[in-house]
């Protein structure tokens, strides 16, 4: 298609080891949006597949012009897969989905609807969830818990990768790790309008699920790094200044009971050499944590001044050819 074209709506699909799925995700993804009275295009990116998808994906883009293909060398993970797809997109309005055929197409055309009303982010809310209790469903309500207590974004699933954004919006966030499961709270730094809507959701039929229990340990520890950037985006001195101040009231707590122990306590002079050389070891480090935090405040405030964003987020490293 001519770059000079306006595209509409663009769709981003992570597809891993998809062999027997993306035939049937391209089928039924171009069936919807054919009919719908907008200009589209669709993106697929193979996060590094060894099955044979990435063999039918070119000879999909060989056949058809809307269909962009990206191919990831190796497996870098579903966040750097859907920062890829969203950097490449065109679309006004762009759409992300899995490709193993778990979400509904079908949904799309409602997703669009809803962002008609005036939102910037519209969420699926898989209600009728088609995944196992123990290991989908349960770990994925506590982490849907967190995240939304942790980002105060209120939404009933927060892990649905369908969902639609304004492309000024997606364009801003940068995904690394597990973040693409807190694109919503994200958003919210953007000061984006944020919605959800119940979505279709249908059992695995081909394939193996890529997810598992490690996981979940990676969001979490991603969580408390997002809770440490949204409490701490705009004024970090508070943080580091904080963190420098205890360390030194500490490190002069030690410095004070050395003294006494130096005039009326008899001290080895191993253990005097270890508190002496913690004491500088803690002056040290709250002396740089408070540097550190006006530095961050620098970065900040000159950020703010020419306009730029604030949001705490990191290009994700990935490797890709076309």
């Amino acid at each position: 298609m001519n770059d000079a074209v306006q595209i509409r709506v663009s769709v981003v699909a992570p597809v891993c080891n998809e062999a027997d799925n993306v035939r049937l995700l391209y089928s039924a993804v171009k069936e919807v949006m054919e009919t719908l009275d907008r200009s589209y295009e669709m993106i697929f990116v193979d996060d590094g597949s060894t099955d044979g998808t990435r063999e039918i994906l070119r000879e999909l883009a060989a056949s058809d012009s809307l269909l962009k293909v990206i191919l990831f060398r190796k497996n870098f993970g579903q966040s750097a897969a859907m920062a890829a797809g969203f950097r490449a997109t065109r679309g006004e309005i762009v759409v992300a989905m899995d490709g193993d055929l778990q979400n509904d197409p079908r949904d799309i055309p409602r997703l669009l609807d809803k962002m008609a009303e005036g939102y910037d982010v519209v969420s699926g809310w898989r209600k009728n969830r088609k995944d196992k209790l123990l290991v989908r469903k349960i770990p994925s309500r506590i982490a849907n818990r967190l995240i939304c207590s942790v980002t105060d974004v209120q939404l009933h699933d927060t892990g649905c990768s369908l969902k639609a954004f304004r492309r000024e919006v997606i364009q801003r966030i940068r995904l690394y790790g597990e973040l693409h499961r807190f694109i919503p709270g994200l958003a919210r730094v953007e000061g984006a309008r944020i919605s959800e809507i119940v979505v279709n959701h249908h059992p695995r039929r081909f394939g193996r699920s890529k997810y598992n229990l490690t996981r979940t340990f990676r969001v979490l520890m991603d969580l408390g790094s997002l809770n440490l950037f949204l409490k701490y985006l705009s004024h970090p001195l508070q943080f580091f200044g904080t963190l420098g101040g205890w360390l030194l009231i500490l490190g002069t707590s030690m410095a004070g009971y050395v003294i006494y122990c130096m005039i009326w306590k008899e001290v080895p002079v191993h253990y005097m050499n270890v508190l002496i050389t913690t004491i500088f070891l803690l002056w040290a480090v709250g002396i740089q944590s408070v540097l550190f935090g006006l530095v961050a405040s620098l970065i900040v405030r000159t950020g703010t001044r020419k306009g730029g964003s604030l949001s705490p987020f990191l290009t994700a490293k990935e490797s890709m050819r076309g």
